[in-house]
C-alpha cells in the first residue's frame, strides 16, 4: 500500500466516525427538545383535562408510577384508575423541569425539578404540597414520548 492510499483510508473512517459522533450529538439534543416540550404539554393537560386524563395519556404501556407510601401502581389502566379516586378530581399540579437529558441515541430521556401540588379538602380550603419530580422519558415508536417511571 502507498502512503496516500493508507492516508486516504484512514480519513474516510475519521470522517465516517465524526459523522457518527456528530448524529449521536443531534439525536441527543432533539430528544432533549422534544422531552421539554412532552413535559409541558403533560403539565398542560393535566392543569385542562384533569390530572387522571394527562397521567394516562402521556403514560406508556407499561409505565409505572411510585406513591404514597412507596407504593408502585404499574401500567397504564392501573395509573388512570389510581388518579380517577374523587381526591384528585380537585387537585391541581404544576411543575417544570430543572434538569433534562437524553441518551445519545434519543431513545431515552429523564427529567427532574419542582412541583406544586393543591387540593381542596371536604371545607373548601386549599392545601398545598411542594415536592421534587423524576421523570423517565421513553421514544415511541411513532416518535411521541411517553413516560416510563413518574
Amino acid at each position: 500500500m502507498t502512503k496516500t492510499f493508507t492516508y486516504s483510508i484512514l480519513i474516510f473512517f475519521y470522517s465516517v466516525v465524526s459523522s457518527c459522533q456528530q448524529q449521536q450529538g443531534d439525536q441527543s439534543a432533539k430528544a432533549k427538545e422534544a422531552i421539554t416540550k412532552a413535559e409541558k404539554d403533560f403539565e398542560t393537560m393535566a392543569a385542562e383535562k384533569g390530572i387522571a386524563a394527562a397521567f394516562w395519556f402521556f403514560a406508556d404501556s407499561n409505565a409505572v408510577i411510585k406513591r404514597g407510601k412507596d407504593s408502585l401502581i404499574r401500567g397504564k389502566e392501573a395509573i388512570r384508575n389510581f388518579y380517577s379516586a374523587d381526591y384528585f378530581k380537585t387537585a391541581s399540579v404544576k411543575w417544570s423541569p430543572d434538569f433534562v437529558d437524553a441518551s445519545e441515541d434519543g431513545s431515552t430521556g429523564y427529567t427532574y425539578g419542582q412541583y406544586v401540588w393543591q387540593s381542596k379538602d371536604s371545607s373548601g380550603t386549599i392545601n398545598e404540597a411542594h415536592g421534587v419530580f423524576h421523570t423517565v422519558w421513553k421514544r415511541q415508536e411513532d416518535g411521541s414520548w411517553r413516560y416510563v417511571w413518574d
